[in-house]
């Protein structure tokens, strides 16, 4: 292994510009310097092809035997997998590049030499990268995925700061339950029991109250024992809440986000999306207004209707489903199918809704509650709906799901003092990106995955 110290030429340390890849059109003709990692390589008798990544790009940079000499080609034929090198050289046009331009080297520094990589271009199993995966992040793939997220996540800042929504952080260390009491994760808070925080809904509706529009943005946990594809045991969520909003409102709220970001990742990721990571764009570029809206009513017949038609049993048995039951997989699914993008599922059974849901008045076994379910599979993006927003109503609620009242005094208090109706919904990050992104397991859209069964790295 080589240090900074071992340099490749014997030249003093240069003294140009340190240019990003992704900036490099600018600098055409123009000799600069990159700061980056040997991505990969390919060579022959008189020529390496270094491909060197910055974390902005990946461009190739083309030693000459006859230029750099018979020492520094040597060296560079030594040069290990993610090596970490300085680059100098001239910045030429290139129609064969990926991005249209490639480096010509005149000067070489290497700040260290790798060896034994363990990632290498051969096929990994899902476990390994899983284990590696402070190193998968260096990917092409990781690569794309990620720069999604943070289109995702810019697009959604922009889209509630430029509409009069003000950002308020719910707390994450909470004294109760919010979505039920089986899927906590528990902690002693001097010497008091308290609880990863589940959503930052409640908060937000206190937040609402103050300034009419707000929103959250953070982490949440649910501790499930689950190890489904689209399962994850910490994961982030973005909750807007409207002050005088009611169902049908939140419902148009929820879809014009949603065909916001959808779009404004489309613009951005284009060519990422297709080229890295192979995914048909068809159902996304159909994400637009109006979504179809579905009576949970109308829902359960869709099913039933499907089921009958299906001949092999075992998918019969899938989607086996009774009046009052929330949806599994399957399901979602199968009533996706029925259209060419995202679907609002509406008035579900107020059984299976969170006890803050308000109850619609015109069928008091219904909640004022919607799902956003995405196409293709992926399912529940974005859950919401109207609160109930009479006290003595939320005061029952509490008592009859067993609720400690004394954590939810505070909760009272919003609709003791200035009480309106109010609504909102969150989305989660993750499946939102597994989605647009056309990946199978959500596992592979946070940096760090907290599952059933992983809690390194």
């Amino acid at each position: 292994m080589t240090t900074r110290e071992d340099r490749i030429n014997d030249q003093e340390p240069t003294t140009l510009r340190h240019v990003r890849i992704r900036e490099i059109a600018a600098h055409e003709n123009q000799t600069v310097l990159l700061k980056g990692w040997l991505y990969n390589k390919r060579s022959s008798k008189k020529l390496h092809f270094l491909q060197v990544r910055d974390g902005t790009g990946i461009i190739q940079a083309v030693v000459s035997k006859a230029d750099l000499g018979e020492e520094v080609f040597a060296i560079c034929e030594e040069l290990g997998q993610e090596s970490s090198i300085l680059v100098s050289g001239k910045v030429v046009a290139d129609p064969r590049s990926p991005i249209g331009f490639e480096i010509q080297v005149s000067r070489i520094e290497v700040v260290q030499n790798v060896e034994g990589y363990p990632i290498t271009p051969k096929a990994h199993g899902d476990a390994f990268l899983m284990d590696h995966r402070h190193l998968w992040l260096r990917s092409r793939r990781q690569h794309a995925i990620l720069r999604v997220r943070h289109t995702i996540i810019k697009a959604i800042r922009d889209y509630f700061d430029e509409r009069g929504f003000v950002l308020v952080d719910s707390p994450i260390i909470t004294p109760a339950a919010c979505e039920g009491t089986t899927t906590l994760f528990e902690t002693d808070y001097f010497g008091e029991t308290a609880y990863l925080t589940q959503s930052g809904q409640l908060y937000q509706e206190a937040a609402a109250m103050a300034f009419g529009r707000s929103y959250c943005f953070g982490p949440t946990f649910r501790a499930e024992k689950s190890k489904t594809r689209r399962h994850l045991n910490e994961f982030w969520m973005v909750e807007p809440e409207v002050a005088y909003m009611n169902l049908e409102e939140t419902m148009e709220l929820a879809e014009d986000f949603l065909c916001t970001i959808v779009a404004r990742t489309l613009e951005t990721h284009r060519e990422e999306l297709e080229g890295v990571l192979e995914r048909d764009l068809t159902c996304l570029n159909q994400v637009n207004k109006p979504f179809p809206r579905v009576h949970y009513d109308q829902a359960i017949e869709m099913i039933a209707k499907i089921r009958e038609q299906k001949e092999d049993a075992k998918e019969k048995a899938l989607l086996e489903l009774e009046w009052g039951s929330d949806f599994g997989s399957p399901h979602e699914t199968e009533l996706t199918r029925q259209f060419d993008r995202p679907i609002i599922v509406h008035r579900f059974p107020a059984a299976v809704k969170a006890f803050y849901m308000k109850k619609d008045e015109d069928s008091l076994r219904h909640a004022l509650a919607m799902d956003v379910l995405a196409p293709e599979g992926y399912g529940e993006i974005i859950g919401g709906g109207q609160r109930e927003d009479d006290l003595a109503v939320l005061e029952k609620a509490i008592s009859s799901h067993g609720l400690p009242r004394e954590s939810f005094e505070w909760f009272l208090d919003l609709r003791r003092y200035g009480s309106v109706p109010h609504a909102g919904f969150g989305l989660g990050i993750e499946r939102t990106v597994a989605w647009i992104c056309g990946l199978h397991h959500v596992r592979e859209t946070i940096p760090f995955a907290r599952t059933l069964d992983r809690l390194r790295p």
